[in-house]
C-alpha cells in the first residue's frame, strides 16, 4: 500500500485551519450542512479508519496541500448518485479550493486516495478539524504547509531550522492508471448487439499514426506501438502540451 513518507513542516496554526473549515461546511457533499468541530492533534487520527481522501497541492506554493478525509457512506452515496456517479476527488474539489482560498493559496486538481495512502500527509499536518453532521464526524480537513511561506526558526538554544516541506512530490508513489488508445469509433447498440467473432472495425485512425497514452483519461504524450518481449509496448515520440491535453 502507497503511503505518504512524512516531511517536517511549517505549521498552519488552529485558527488557521478553522477558518477554513468554516469555508469548508456548506461545500462539503453531505445529506445535511456540516459544521466544524475542535480541532485534533492530527497524531490521535487513525487515517485507515477513513474510506478514502482528495488531496490538492497548492500552485506556485512548495510544500502546501489541503485534503479532506471521507467515510464510506459517503463514497457510496456519491458512487449511487443519481444523475451517474462521482468521483471523490470531483465532488470534494469545490471545498478544497475554498479551505485553500481561507488559508490564502490556490490549489490545482483534486487527487483520490485511500485513508491508508493520505496517512503520510495527515502526519506532516499538526492538527485536523473534523466536521460533524449530526454531532458525528463525517469527514476532517487538515492542511499542511505554511500558506505564506516555509520559514526557517532560531530559537535561543540554537539553530532550529525548519525544512522545508514537500508539496507535489508527497503525490509520487500515487499508482495512475496509465491506458494507450490507438482510435475509436461509434456504433449503435443494433450494431453492437450484432458483433460476431472475426468481424472488423474500422477505427478513426489511419494506419502508422501513433497512439495516444493517457493517464486516467487524459491525453498526454503520443508515441508509435512496438513490440518488447512479445509484448506491446509504447515508444514515446511526443509529449502533449498541458494547454492541448484538453
Amino acid at each position: 500500500m502507497t503511503q505518504f513518507a512524512a516531511t517536517a513542516v511549517a505549521a498552519i496554526d488552529v485558527d488557521q485551519l478553522t477558518r477554513a473549515a468554516e469555508a469548508v461546511a456548506p461545500l462539503l457533499p453531505t445529506g445535511e450542512t456540516a459544521s466544524p468541530g475542535v480541532p485534533v492533534p492530527t497524531i490521535e487520527v487513525i487515517a485507515a479508519d477513513w474510506a478514502a481522501a482528495a488531496i490538492a497541492v497548492a500552485d506556485r506554493q512548495p510544500g502546501s496541500l489541503v485534503g479532506v478525509l471521507v467515510k464510506q457512506d459517503l463514497v457510496d452515496a456519491l458512487a449511487a448518485a443519481p444523475g451517474g456517479a462521482l468521483e471523490v476527488s470531483a465532488a470534494l474539489q469545490p471545498a478544497l479550493d475554498a479551505a485553500a482560498a481561507a488559508l490564502g493559496v490556490r490549489v490545482g486538481a483534486a487527487q483520490e486516495l485511500t485513508g491508508e495512502e493520505v496517512a503520510g500527509a495527515l502526519t506532516a499536518a499538526t492538527h485536523a478539524v473534523p466536521m460533524l453532521v449530526g454531532g458525528v464526524p463525517d469527514a476532517l480537513l487538515f492542511a499542511v504547509g505554511d500558506p505564506g511561506a516555509v520559514p526557517t526558526a532560531t530559537q535561543a538554544g540554537g539553530s532550529n531550522a525548519v525544512a522545508p516541506s514537500r508539496g507535489v512530490e508527497l503525490l509520487h508513489g500515487v499508482s495512475m492508471e496509465v491506458t494507450v488508445e490507438l482510435g475509436r469509433t461509434r456504433l449503435s447498440v443494433r450494431e453492437l448487439l450484432a458483433l460476431s467473432p472475426g468481424d472488423v472495425l474500422e477505427l478513426d485512425r489511419a494506419a502508422g499514426s501513433p497512439a495516444d497514452l493517457l493517464v486516467n483519461g487524459r491525453l498526454i504524450a503520443r508515441g508509435e506501438v512496438v513490440v518488447v518481449d512479445e509484448d506491446f509496448a509504447l515508444r514515446v515520440t511526443e509529449i502533449v502540451p498541458a494547454s492541448a491535453a484538453g
